[in-house]
């Protein structure tokens, strides 16, 4: 199996990373040594947006750790599927958070987040704290 990161996780592990800190994203990844580590297609392009990756050689080396899932069919389905329920039920979330969200679900695998009110909403999605 595996875990799937949201964006936070990784902008928070970089940065214990580069001020030398065992912080909460290092003692999650120390903690789970054992577990492929992936990243949706929504997170690398999140990253790929802040200042402090504009040289895409440090981007690229941010994302490297990690297995990159692209979207598929499967992916745009299940965004539907969340959206519409979200919706119906007037819970909806950001756009990313969708795409994130449906990524896990689609590939079966818990996120590790942060955003524990957001990312709760969607049933069926298994969300780990760091």
């Amino acid at each position: 199996m595996g875990l799937i990161v949201d964006s936070n996780f990784v902008i928070c592990m970089e940065r214990e990373a580069r001020q030398l800190l065992r912080g909460p994203a290092v003692a999650f990844l120390e903690e789970h040594a054992g577990e492929r580590f992936f990243m949706p297609f929504t997170v690398a392009g999140e990253l790929a947006c802040g200042q402090s990756m504009a040289d895409q050689r440090k981007w690229r080396r941010l994302c490297k750790p990690f297995v990159l899932l692209p979207w598929t069919p499967e992916v745009l389905w299940q965004y539907g599927e969340i959206y519409r329920y979200l919706q119906a039920n007037g819970m909806l979330i950001g756009t990313n958070d969708l795409w994130i969200a449906a990524t896990a679900l689609v590939h079966g695998m818990p996120l590790v987040t942060h955003n524990l009110k957001d990312f709760r909403r969607i049933p069926g999605l298994a969300v780990l704290p760091y």
